[in-house]
């Protein structure tokens, strides 16, 4: 693999709110329509020879509107499973659990960090080998693990790349080594 370009979905009202959205299928709002939309000439600029989709509509109709086409929807690169916090914001949760921190402590009746690590493990080794660029469009906290992971690091040191809606980033090598090219970047519209 050459290069692999990361999509992050554009924004949906529960990504706007902060409430964790795992399995919920949302839709866009306009304005992650227009993120999406504005991602297009990234895109346009690879030629690819592997996309791959969260089954997730939101990340199905931003690689539409990035212009992406013949992508296979892949299930690993579905969100982090939330459980029970499905919907809730950090702030609601610490009501009841204060100092909660999903990279620490996990969610109850969902994933674990190292269980969305063994998810983003799976998509490494299947883009590896591939002969040309690949890119995944997905979910903020996925793939923020599958940088870690890409990295060398565990799964919980996602925590440390925040990733915004409607943003790009570059995964690649530089001297036969995993790196970071480029991290949440905007598309200026």
């Amino acid at each position: 693999m050459n290069e692999m370009l990361l999509l992050r979905h554009g924004e949906t009202e529960w990504s706007r709110n902060g409430r964790h959205t795992g399995r919920t299928d949302l839709p866009l709002t306009a304005n992650g329509e227009s993120q999406a939309k504005l991602l297009a000439p990234v895109a346009r600029a690879h030629d690819f020879a592997l996309v791959l989709v969260s089954p997730a509509a939101r990340a199905r109709r931003t690689a539409d509107l990035a212009g992406l086409t013949g992508y296979e929807v892949e299930p690993d690169l579905w969100e982090w499973d939330y459980g029970d916090y499905e919907g809730i914001t950090t702030p609601v949760i610490r009501e009841s659990r204060p100092g909660w921190y999903l990279w620490d402590d996990g969610v109850p009746g969902g994933e674990s960090a190292d269980d969305v690590g063994a998810r983003a493990d799976r998509v490494i080794a299947r883009v590896t080998d591939v002969e040309g660029d690949v890119a995944l469009v997905a979910h903020g906290h996925f793939l923020r693990v599958l940088t870690a992971r890409w990295l060398g690091l565990p799964a919980a040191d996602g925590r440390f790349f925040r990733l915004d809606t409607g943003t790009y980033s570059r995964l690649g090598h530089e001297h036969a080594r995993e790196v970071v090219l480029t991290w949440n970047a905007p598309v200026a519209g």
